[in-house]
């Protein structure tokens, strides 16, 4: 297959989308009848994203093995790269004085234009054009941008100026033209000139070569495969811990200050390393032989003697799936010992015997028995000790927990936006057997790094967000992965329940579950893969107009990827990081890096300070604490509402971007001890806010059915943060109700469309708000715009 095609993975359907694309005259009328084929579908294409491929894209052949047909798609002109390629402004030549003139004649403007629209006309133009790499796009834009240089320049350069008036008299031919066209099409597209190194550079078929250093040793590869709560990483890390040297890859930086902490306990020093944070078990500062670290954060030209990868079934994961490749394949260890799935069995099997290697099997059984109850939970009235509900929403965990407060429960809350020490505050709240916290409402974010008692899991919900290929939020039914890696956390070993029970708390989602828990894992087939910046600037010298946004969609447009293994990782947070400090002066290493920064970009208070740190950087002004303070309203106060715990989540976030830079751009951001410093006490602040966190729902006027938008959840930062600035008072001035309209946005259309929300509901909403039902007792006050004054003449 040449590397201009595609190749898609089609089960199910072969013998029939062979059937359709014979005996069809041509594709226009074969592509309806394939689309009823599109949801049976399962690869590393969406649904929508295959659609749209193929209606796109004509099928140049097949191949049927069995059940499995490959469909070879070729490119065509609606997905072609060149749409990305943006035409450089040629500049005039100011320098020339006319001398064309002297040796010829004066042109006047409209026989240019004539001669040039004879020119436009030609087909042998456009099929030379064509030869040298000038698609009908690409030279409709060039030809526009070389009408315009002629047109506007006072004087054509001398060549140009003699052949064109040669043509004009009748002593040349218009395709005499065409040598100046193209010299003009190269400046005005660069590309054009270095196409083939761009496709070397972009070139991702052979990703193992990326790491020299790891293939010149012979490494010994461990699998250890179980599920949850079977031992596998126990004994990985039991290697680890005795090791002459050794290194820890962790999915989260909670788990990796767990493994340092246990490794240090037993007598042998280990560094922890994550992005915002470096802790060194020696008192000098020098590193230890172990380290545990963040999967990003793991160095590939450090040589150890045993490295541990947990999680491998991470590897899928379109977000990051790209670390643990960058880990399986540049680890620098005499031994690697893997830890996840066996779902990731044979591709890491595939990988690694790509790589001449040998791998060792140790497959684990679940220590603890897993039943599935016949009923569901029904009403909150039934929760008994030990019970975690998993929910996927932070109104589903506010609403619940206010719920079982109410019913007399105390409980403890877990969710992904909490600071790390707030998590491990409430997780062991609720493990401790003196407290008298016997209920846990969490999300998904129990089912990775914390240690937790819990005897039964009620899934609240069985939809759950999730991220497709291409960073859009999608609703989906949990994956058999999913349901088994969350189920799994009851009934752990070691803990005071010696068997785990899992169940629904609506009846209706109980038979599904069932369905679910007993299919096989959906085997792992690919990995993912992400352009390096070393791969981004060489891009960036062969186009230098281009934006860092722009190299990274044409980069992955011309990228060639074995796709039976690898995959390439969603870049949609990084185009719009990159796209905000587009217009921030920064050198490309500089913008890169920025563009890394793990922040989630549905928090506009954290991407505005993400926006000012970019801005300070470029006019090479320090970070200091000083300036810091003032953005995000130190000192804080205790928070007053669930906007106001929502508000410093979002500063914890600020803090955590800080530090991450600090340690790449040291020299601009000094303060980072004293951030660090009030990070804890801020972490401390939030774990207030979330013991007391039904006060703080009811102070909301949050109530059982009250749906909290995204919007609502992320935004209004502004207003907190100028409240938490302001000194005490009985009155709080809430700008942001000024800014509310009820029933003009987006999200209520999509309501109303879906017949979720009735004008008559709307109306009542708008009347409610407008009598301030919401506030107890807090005022609310706007401000009426001032009519302008009218003056007489």
């Amino acid at each position: 297959m040449s590397s201009r095609g595609e190749i898609l993975d089609i089960s199910g359907c072969g013998s029939d989308i062979f059937a359709i694309i014979t005996n069809t005259p041509n594709m226009q009328t074969a592509r309806p009848a394939i689309a009823r084929y599109i949801p049976l579908v399962r690869g590393s294409w969406s649904v929508l994203s295959l659609a749209r491929r193929i209606y796109y894209m004509p099928v140049a052949g097949t191949r049927i093995y069995g059940f499995h047909t490959q469909i070879y798609l070729c490119k065509s002109e609606k997905n072609d790269v060149s749409s990305l390629f943006i035409p450089v402004k040629v500049l005039r030549n100011e320098d020339d004085i006319g001398v064309g003139e002297e040796l010829s004649s004066k042109l006047k403007k409209e026989d240019i234009l004539k001669i040039l629209n004879q020119f436009h006309k030609r087909p042998q133009i456009r099929k030379l054009s064509e030869e040298n790499g000038l698609n009908n796009r690409l030279f409709e834009q060039a030809f526009i941008s070389f009408r315009k240089f002629c047109m506007d320049s006072e004087n054509l350069p001398t060549d140009l100026h003699i052949i064109v008036s040669d043509i004009i008299h009748g002593s040349g031919h218009v395709d005499d033209i065409v040598p100046f066209f193209l010299k003009h099409a190269h400046q005005v597209f660069p590309h054009l000139e270095c196409m083939e190194e761009l496709k070397k550079i972009s070139d991702l078929r052979l990703p193992a070569n990326w790491y020299p250093e790891a293939r010149r040793i012979t490494r010994k590869i461990i699998f250890h495969a179980g599920p949850t709560n079977s031992g596998k990483t126990y004994h990985a890390l039991e290697r680890f811990i005795t090791a002459e040297s050794g290194i820890y890859c962790s999915p989260l930086k909670l788990l990796a200050g767990e493994v340092q902490e246990k490794t240090n306990s037993r007598g042998t020093p280990c560094d922890l390393v994550t992005g915002e944070e470096r802790k060194y078990a020696n008192s000098d500062g020098t590193p230890a032989g172990h380290v545990a670290c963040t999967v990003e954060m793991a160095p590939t030209n450090i040589p150890f003697k045993v490295a541990v990868i947990d999680e491998i079934q991470m590897i899928r994961d379109f977000g990051r799936g790209w670390a643990w490749t960058r880990a399986l394949l540049g680890l620098v260890a005499d031994e690697i010992h893997i830890c996840g799935e066996a779902a990731a069995l044979n591709l890491i099997k595939h990988m690694v015997s790509e790589l001449g290697e040998e791998m060792e099997i140790r497959s684990y059984k679940r220590l603890t028995k897993l039943t599935i109850e016949d009923n569901p939970l029904g009403s909150l009235d039934n929760v008994e000790r030990g019970d975690c509900i998993v929910c996927f929403s932070k109104n589903d965990i506010f609403s619940v927990s206010l719920q079982l407060e109410r019913r007399g429960h105390k409980c403890a809350v877990i969710y992904g936006a909490l600071p790390p020490g707030t998590k491990l505050v409430q997780a062991n709240k609720f493990n401790d057997p003196l407290n008298p916290c016997k209920i846990l409402v969490a999300t998904d974010a129990i089912g990775m790094g914390l240690n937790l008692s819990i005897r039964r899991i009620i899934f609240y919900s069985l939809m759950k967000p999730s991220m497709n290929e291409k960073g859009e939020k999608e609703m989906d039914t949990l994956t058999t992965s999913q349901a088994l890696q969350i189920a799994g956390r009851a009934g752990r070993y070691g803990t005071q329940f010696d068997e785990g029970f899992v169940t629904t708390f609506r009846a209706e989602d109980l038979p599904v579950l069932k369905e679910i828990m007993s299919r096989p894992v959906q085997p792992i087939t690919t990995a993912g893969l992400h352009p390096t910046a070393d791969q981004i600037e060489l891009f960036a010298y062969n186009l230098p107009h281009a934006t860092l946004a722009n190299l990274i969609d044409i980069f992955l447009s011309l990228s060639q990827v074995n796709t039976a293994s690898y995959f390439m990782c969603n870049v949609e947070d990084f185009k719009f990081l990159a796209d905000m400090i587009q217009h921030v002066q920064l050198p490309l290493r500089a913008r890169y890096v920025f563009c890394c920064a793990p922040i989630n970009r549905k928090i506009p208070f954290v991407c505005s300070m993400f926006l000012k740190f970019a801005r300070q950087y470029s006019h090479n002004d320090l970070l200091t604490f000083e300036w810091l303070k003032t953005s995000i309203g130190w000192p804080f106060n205790p928070p007053q509402t669930i906007m106001d715990l929502v508000h410093l989540e979002a500063v914890f976030d600020v803090l955590d971007l800080y530090l991450w830079l600090s340690y790449r751009f040291q020299d601009l951001f000094p303060d980072s001890e004293r951030v660090r410093m009030i990070q804890h006490e801020l972490d401390k602040i939030i774990q207030e806010g979330v013991y007391s966190i039904t006060s703080l729902l009811q102070t909301g006027g949050f109530e059982k059915d009250q749906v909290i938008t995204e919007e609502q959840l992320s935004g209004h930062n502004e207003d907190i943060q100028t409240r938490s600035m302001q000194s005490k008072s009985d009155d709080v001035f809430v700008k942001a109700a000024s800014s509310v309209s009820i029933g003009k946005g987006q999200l209520t259309q999509q309501l109303l469309d879906k017949g979720l929300l009735t004008h008559q509901m709307l109306k009542q909403l708008q009347k409610e708000w407008e009598e301030g039902g919401n506030n107890n007792g807090r005022k609310i006050v706007t401000k009426e715009k001032k009519k302008p004054k009218r003056t007489r003449k």
